[in-house]
């Protein structure tokens, strides 16, 4: 059987870069999808050095409505075959609702919800087809309760989360996984895009990129549909669900200040 190939957005830092070198230390050929070209030039040539695989690179900017067909089709033109989708790629907006432009709010639903669900729909019927292969999704803790400051980052991530467990069902008996990666709080560029770098659940349950990227790795491999990195987060996940949801979202409120 040839390499898996997995396709990775967000891969030039943070989850996405710490994926790109989990799979490449497992064998597989890489697509690194991002907006910085050096960047993603100089991740390739160190992952095909280390790991003598093959990693392709696409400059993309996933705000563009049209860029997941453009991937499609350049891969579709180099005769490369997705086995394995990463959506890692997307950002938010900390601040009251009205105080967000809407050019950025309507941005994060194109990357968030709208270019993740279009890549899907995009290579899962070869998956499917070829009765191998997955997608991995990044959601967040965020989407286990409303997010007073970051309401519309929170709603993609419940649609992220809500939409990968459909799929895993749908995917059943295919040969084919769905899992999604819900993270707490991650020290990447992330808290910097959104500006709540200060927030107070940043620093206390702030993770370093590279055990949250291995938990979501290792679970995609087991074929687990969710995994919560971090016990904090875990009990966070789980102290959402019982609380009242008034209550959870002024407990939300709190934690995002």
């Amino acid at each position: 059987m040839s390499r898996e190939t997995v396709l990775i957005t967000g891969a030039s830092s943070g989850i996405g870069l710490e994926l790109a070198r989990l799979f490449a230390a497992d064998g597989s050929n890489l697509i690194l999808v991002a907006r910085s070209e050096d960047r993603l030039h100089t991740l390739a040539r160190s992952l095909e050095s280390e790991y003598g695989i093959r990693a392709h690179v696409l400059p993309c900017d996933l705000t563009k409505h049209d860029a997941p067909q453009w991937i499609a089709d350049r891969l579709r033109e180099a005769e490369v075959t997705v086995d394995v989708l990463v959506n890692n790629a997307g950002f938010g907006a900390w601040g009251d609702f009205i105080d967000i432009t809407l050019e950025r709010q309507l941005d994060m639903l194109q990357v968030n919800v709208t270019a993740l669900t279009h890549l899907t729909r995009l290579f899962l019927p070869g998956m499917v087809n070829r009765r191998r292969g997955g997608i991995l999704n990044v959601g967040s803790l965020a989407a286990f309760q409303a997010g007073p400051s970051l309401a519309v980052y929170s709603a993609t991530k419940a649609y992220v989360q809500s939409f990968t467990e459909a799929l895993a069902e749908e995917l059943k008996g295919s040969g084919v996984t769905a899992t999604c990666l819900a993270p707490g709080p991650t020290n990447t560029n992330f808290q910097m895009e959104a500006k709540m770098g200060d927030a107070v659940f940043f620093r206390l349950a702030g993770m370093d990129a590279r055990p949250v990227a291995r938990a979501g790795y290792e679970a995609f491999r087991k074929g687990r549909v969710y995994v919560i990195p971090g016990m904090l987060n875990r009990l966070a996940a789980i102290g959402s669900k019982l609380a009242p949801r008034a209550l959870s979202r002024k407990v939300a409120r709190l934690a995002n200040h």
